[in-house]
């Protein structure tokens, strides 16, 4: 017990792991075919504890369960939580993890914006390596999917007025995913919300915190009602600048030329984004990070969104002000397509990893 928190599951040995990894070292069995972007209970997590002091304590596995909170901790109360998101991909009798130390540091730039102690670059992704080789029978054969981790970073200790918890805990678990939204790698259609906003200059639209997915909740769910894939996010200053979409980042290509919001404190400094646009400059294409205003969006020849469950999504269609928009002929455009195929081949293993971006676990 670490003052009101305990972890409702039994803590397993390193006798017991090696047995069960043994005995469970073939793939489960599932419908890999048709596997989503949802939540399936894999077999083992992994919880690191510290207090305010900020250093952390050993980290172990234990089984995947439920897990018990202080009704008075930091994240129920007051928010303070952060989580990371990236992907495990199989390549024959190889796993690949595509740049997480990025997500540790991107998480440490979030903790440091919430005043939450974070694990160490190192601490984070030999945690990852740990959690993704314990539980490597859910990662989807090639070409089926992906294994999700999923980082937490929360403050776990009981706190009553207004103030950092007393205590933080790091946790990881993971689920075999498929594709993000319904309609795969076909194009998305997507709203301009011009009325609510995701983020505020001086806020903490720059980080992963967990109330941010909280606050695209109300119109995300109205514009599925209305058969939308999903939400952009417009500034909240002059409301005629893009910044996001709800869980990804948003390029605009005109003439060959992609743009993207530049990362000024309200965007997310997306890992796949950043990577994309590393990708489309080896690739000889003319990249700018600026302000974006809603009419370039209308006029683009291609727009595409990026992000770790998306990866890279084509746009079919935007709607503004009730006026739709459609862009290409039901498919990638020739820029997107390009940059897909040549991000997803890094990540899976198929090509020379020229950039040093994968880490191989055997």
């Amino acid at each position: 017990m670490f003052g009101n928190f305990t972890i409702a599951c039994v803590l397993v040995s390193y006798v017991d792991f090696v047995k069960h990894s043994n005995e469970v070292a073939e793939l489960v069995e599932i419908d890999w075919d048709n596997l989503g972007f949802g939540f399936l209970p894999t077999d083992y997590m992994y919880v690191m504890k510290c207090a305010r002091d900020g250093n952390y304590s050993k980290g172990e596995l234990q089984r995947f369960g439920n897990i018990e909170l202080s009704p008075s901790a930091g994240v129920l109360n007051y928010g303070q939580g952060l989580f990371e998101g990236l992907k495990a991909y199989r390549k024959g009798g190889n796993i690949l993890l595509f740049r997480p130390e990025e997500n540790a540091q991107r998480m440490r730039m979030g903790a440091e914006r919430m005043c939450m102690p974070s694990p160490s670059v190192e601490q984070f992704v030999e945690a990852v390596k740990a959690t993704v080789l314990a539980n490597k029978r859910w990662i989807p054969p090639p070409g089926k999917g992906s294994l999700y981790i999923r980082p937490l970073l929360m403050g776990s200790g009981a706190v009553l007025g207004v103030a950092p918890a007393p205590e933080y805990t790091f946790l990881i678990y993971v689920s075999p995913v498929g594709n993000y939204f319904k309609e795969g790698i076909a194009p998305i259609n997507l709203i301009v919300e011009h009325e609510l906003h995701r983020a505020t200059p001086g806020g903490t639209g720059g980080i992963k915190t967990i109330g941010n997915y909280a606050a695209v909740l109300k119109a995300l769910s109205a514009a599925k009602a209305k058969g939308y894939s999903d939400v952009l996010y417009l500034d909240c200053v002059h409301k005629r600048y893009l910044e996001e979409v709800s869980s990804c980042n948003i390029f605009v290509v005109k003439d060959k030329v992609i743009s993207t919001p530049a990362i000024k404190g309200t965007i997310l400094p997306g890992i796949t984004r950043k990577s994309i646009i590393d990708v489309a400059r080896s690739q000889g294409f003319q990249v700018e990070e600026r302000s974006v205003t809603v009419d370039e969006l209308l006029d683009a020849d291609e727009v595409f969104c990026t992000g770790t469950a998306v990866v890279v999504s084509p746009v079919g269609s935007i709607t503004y002000l009730g006026k739709r928009v459609s862009y290409g002929e039901g498919g990638f455009g020739a820029v997107s397509q390009q940059l897909y195929s040549v991000l997803t081949n890094l990540q899976m293993g198929l090509v020379e990893d020229t950039m040093n971006w994968t880490l191989e676990l055997n």
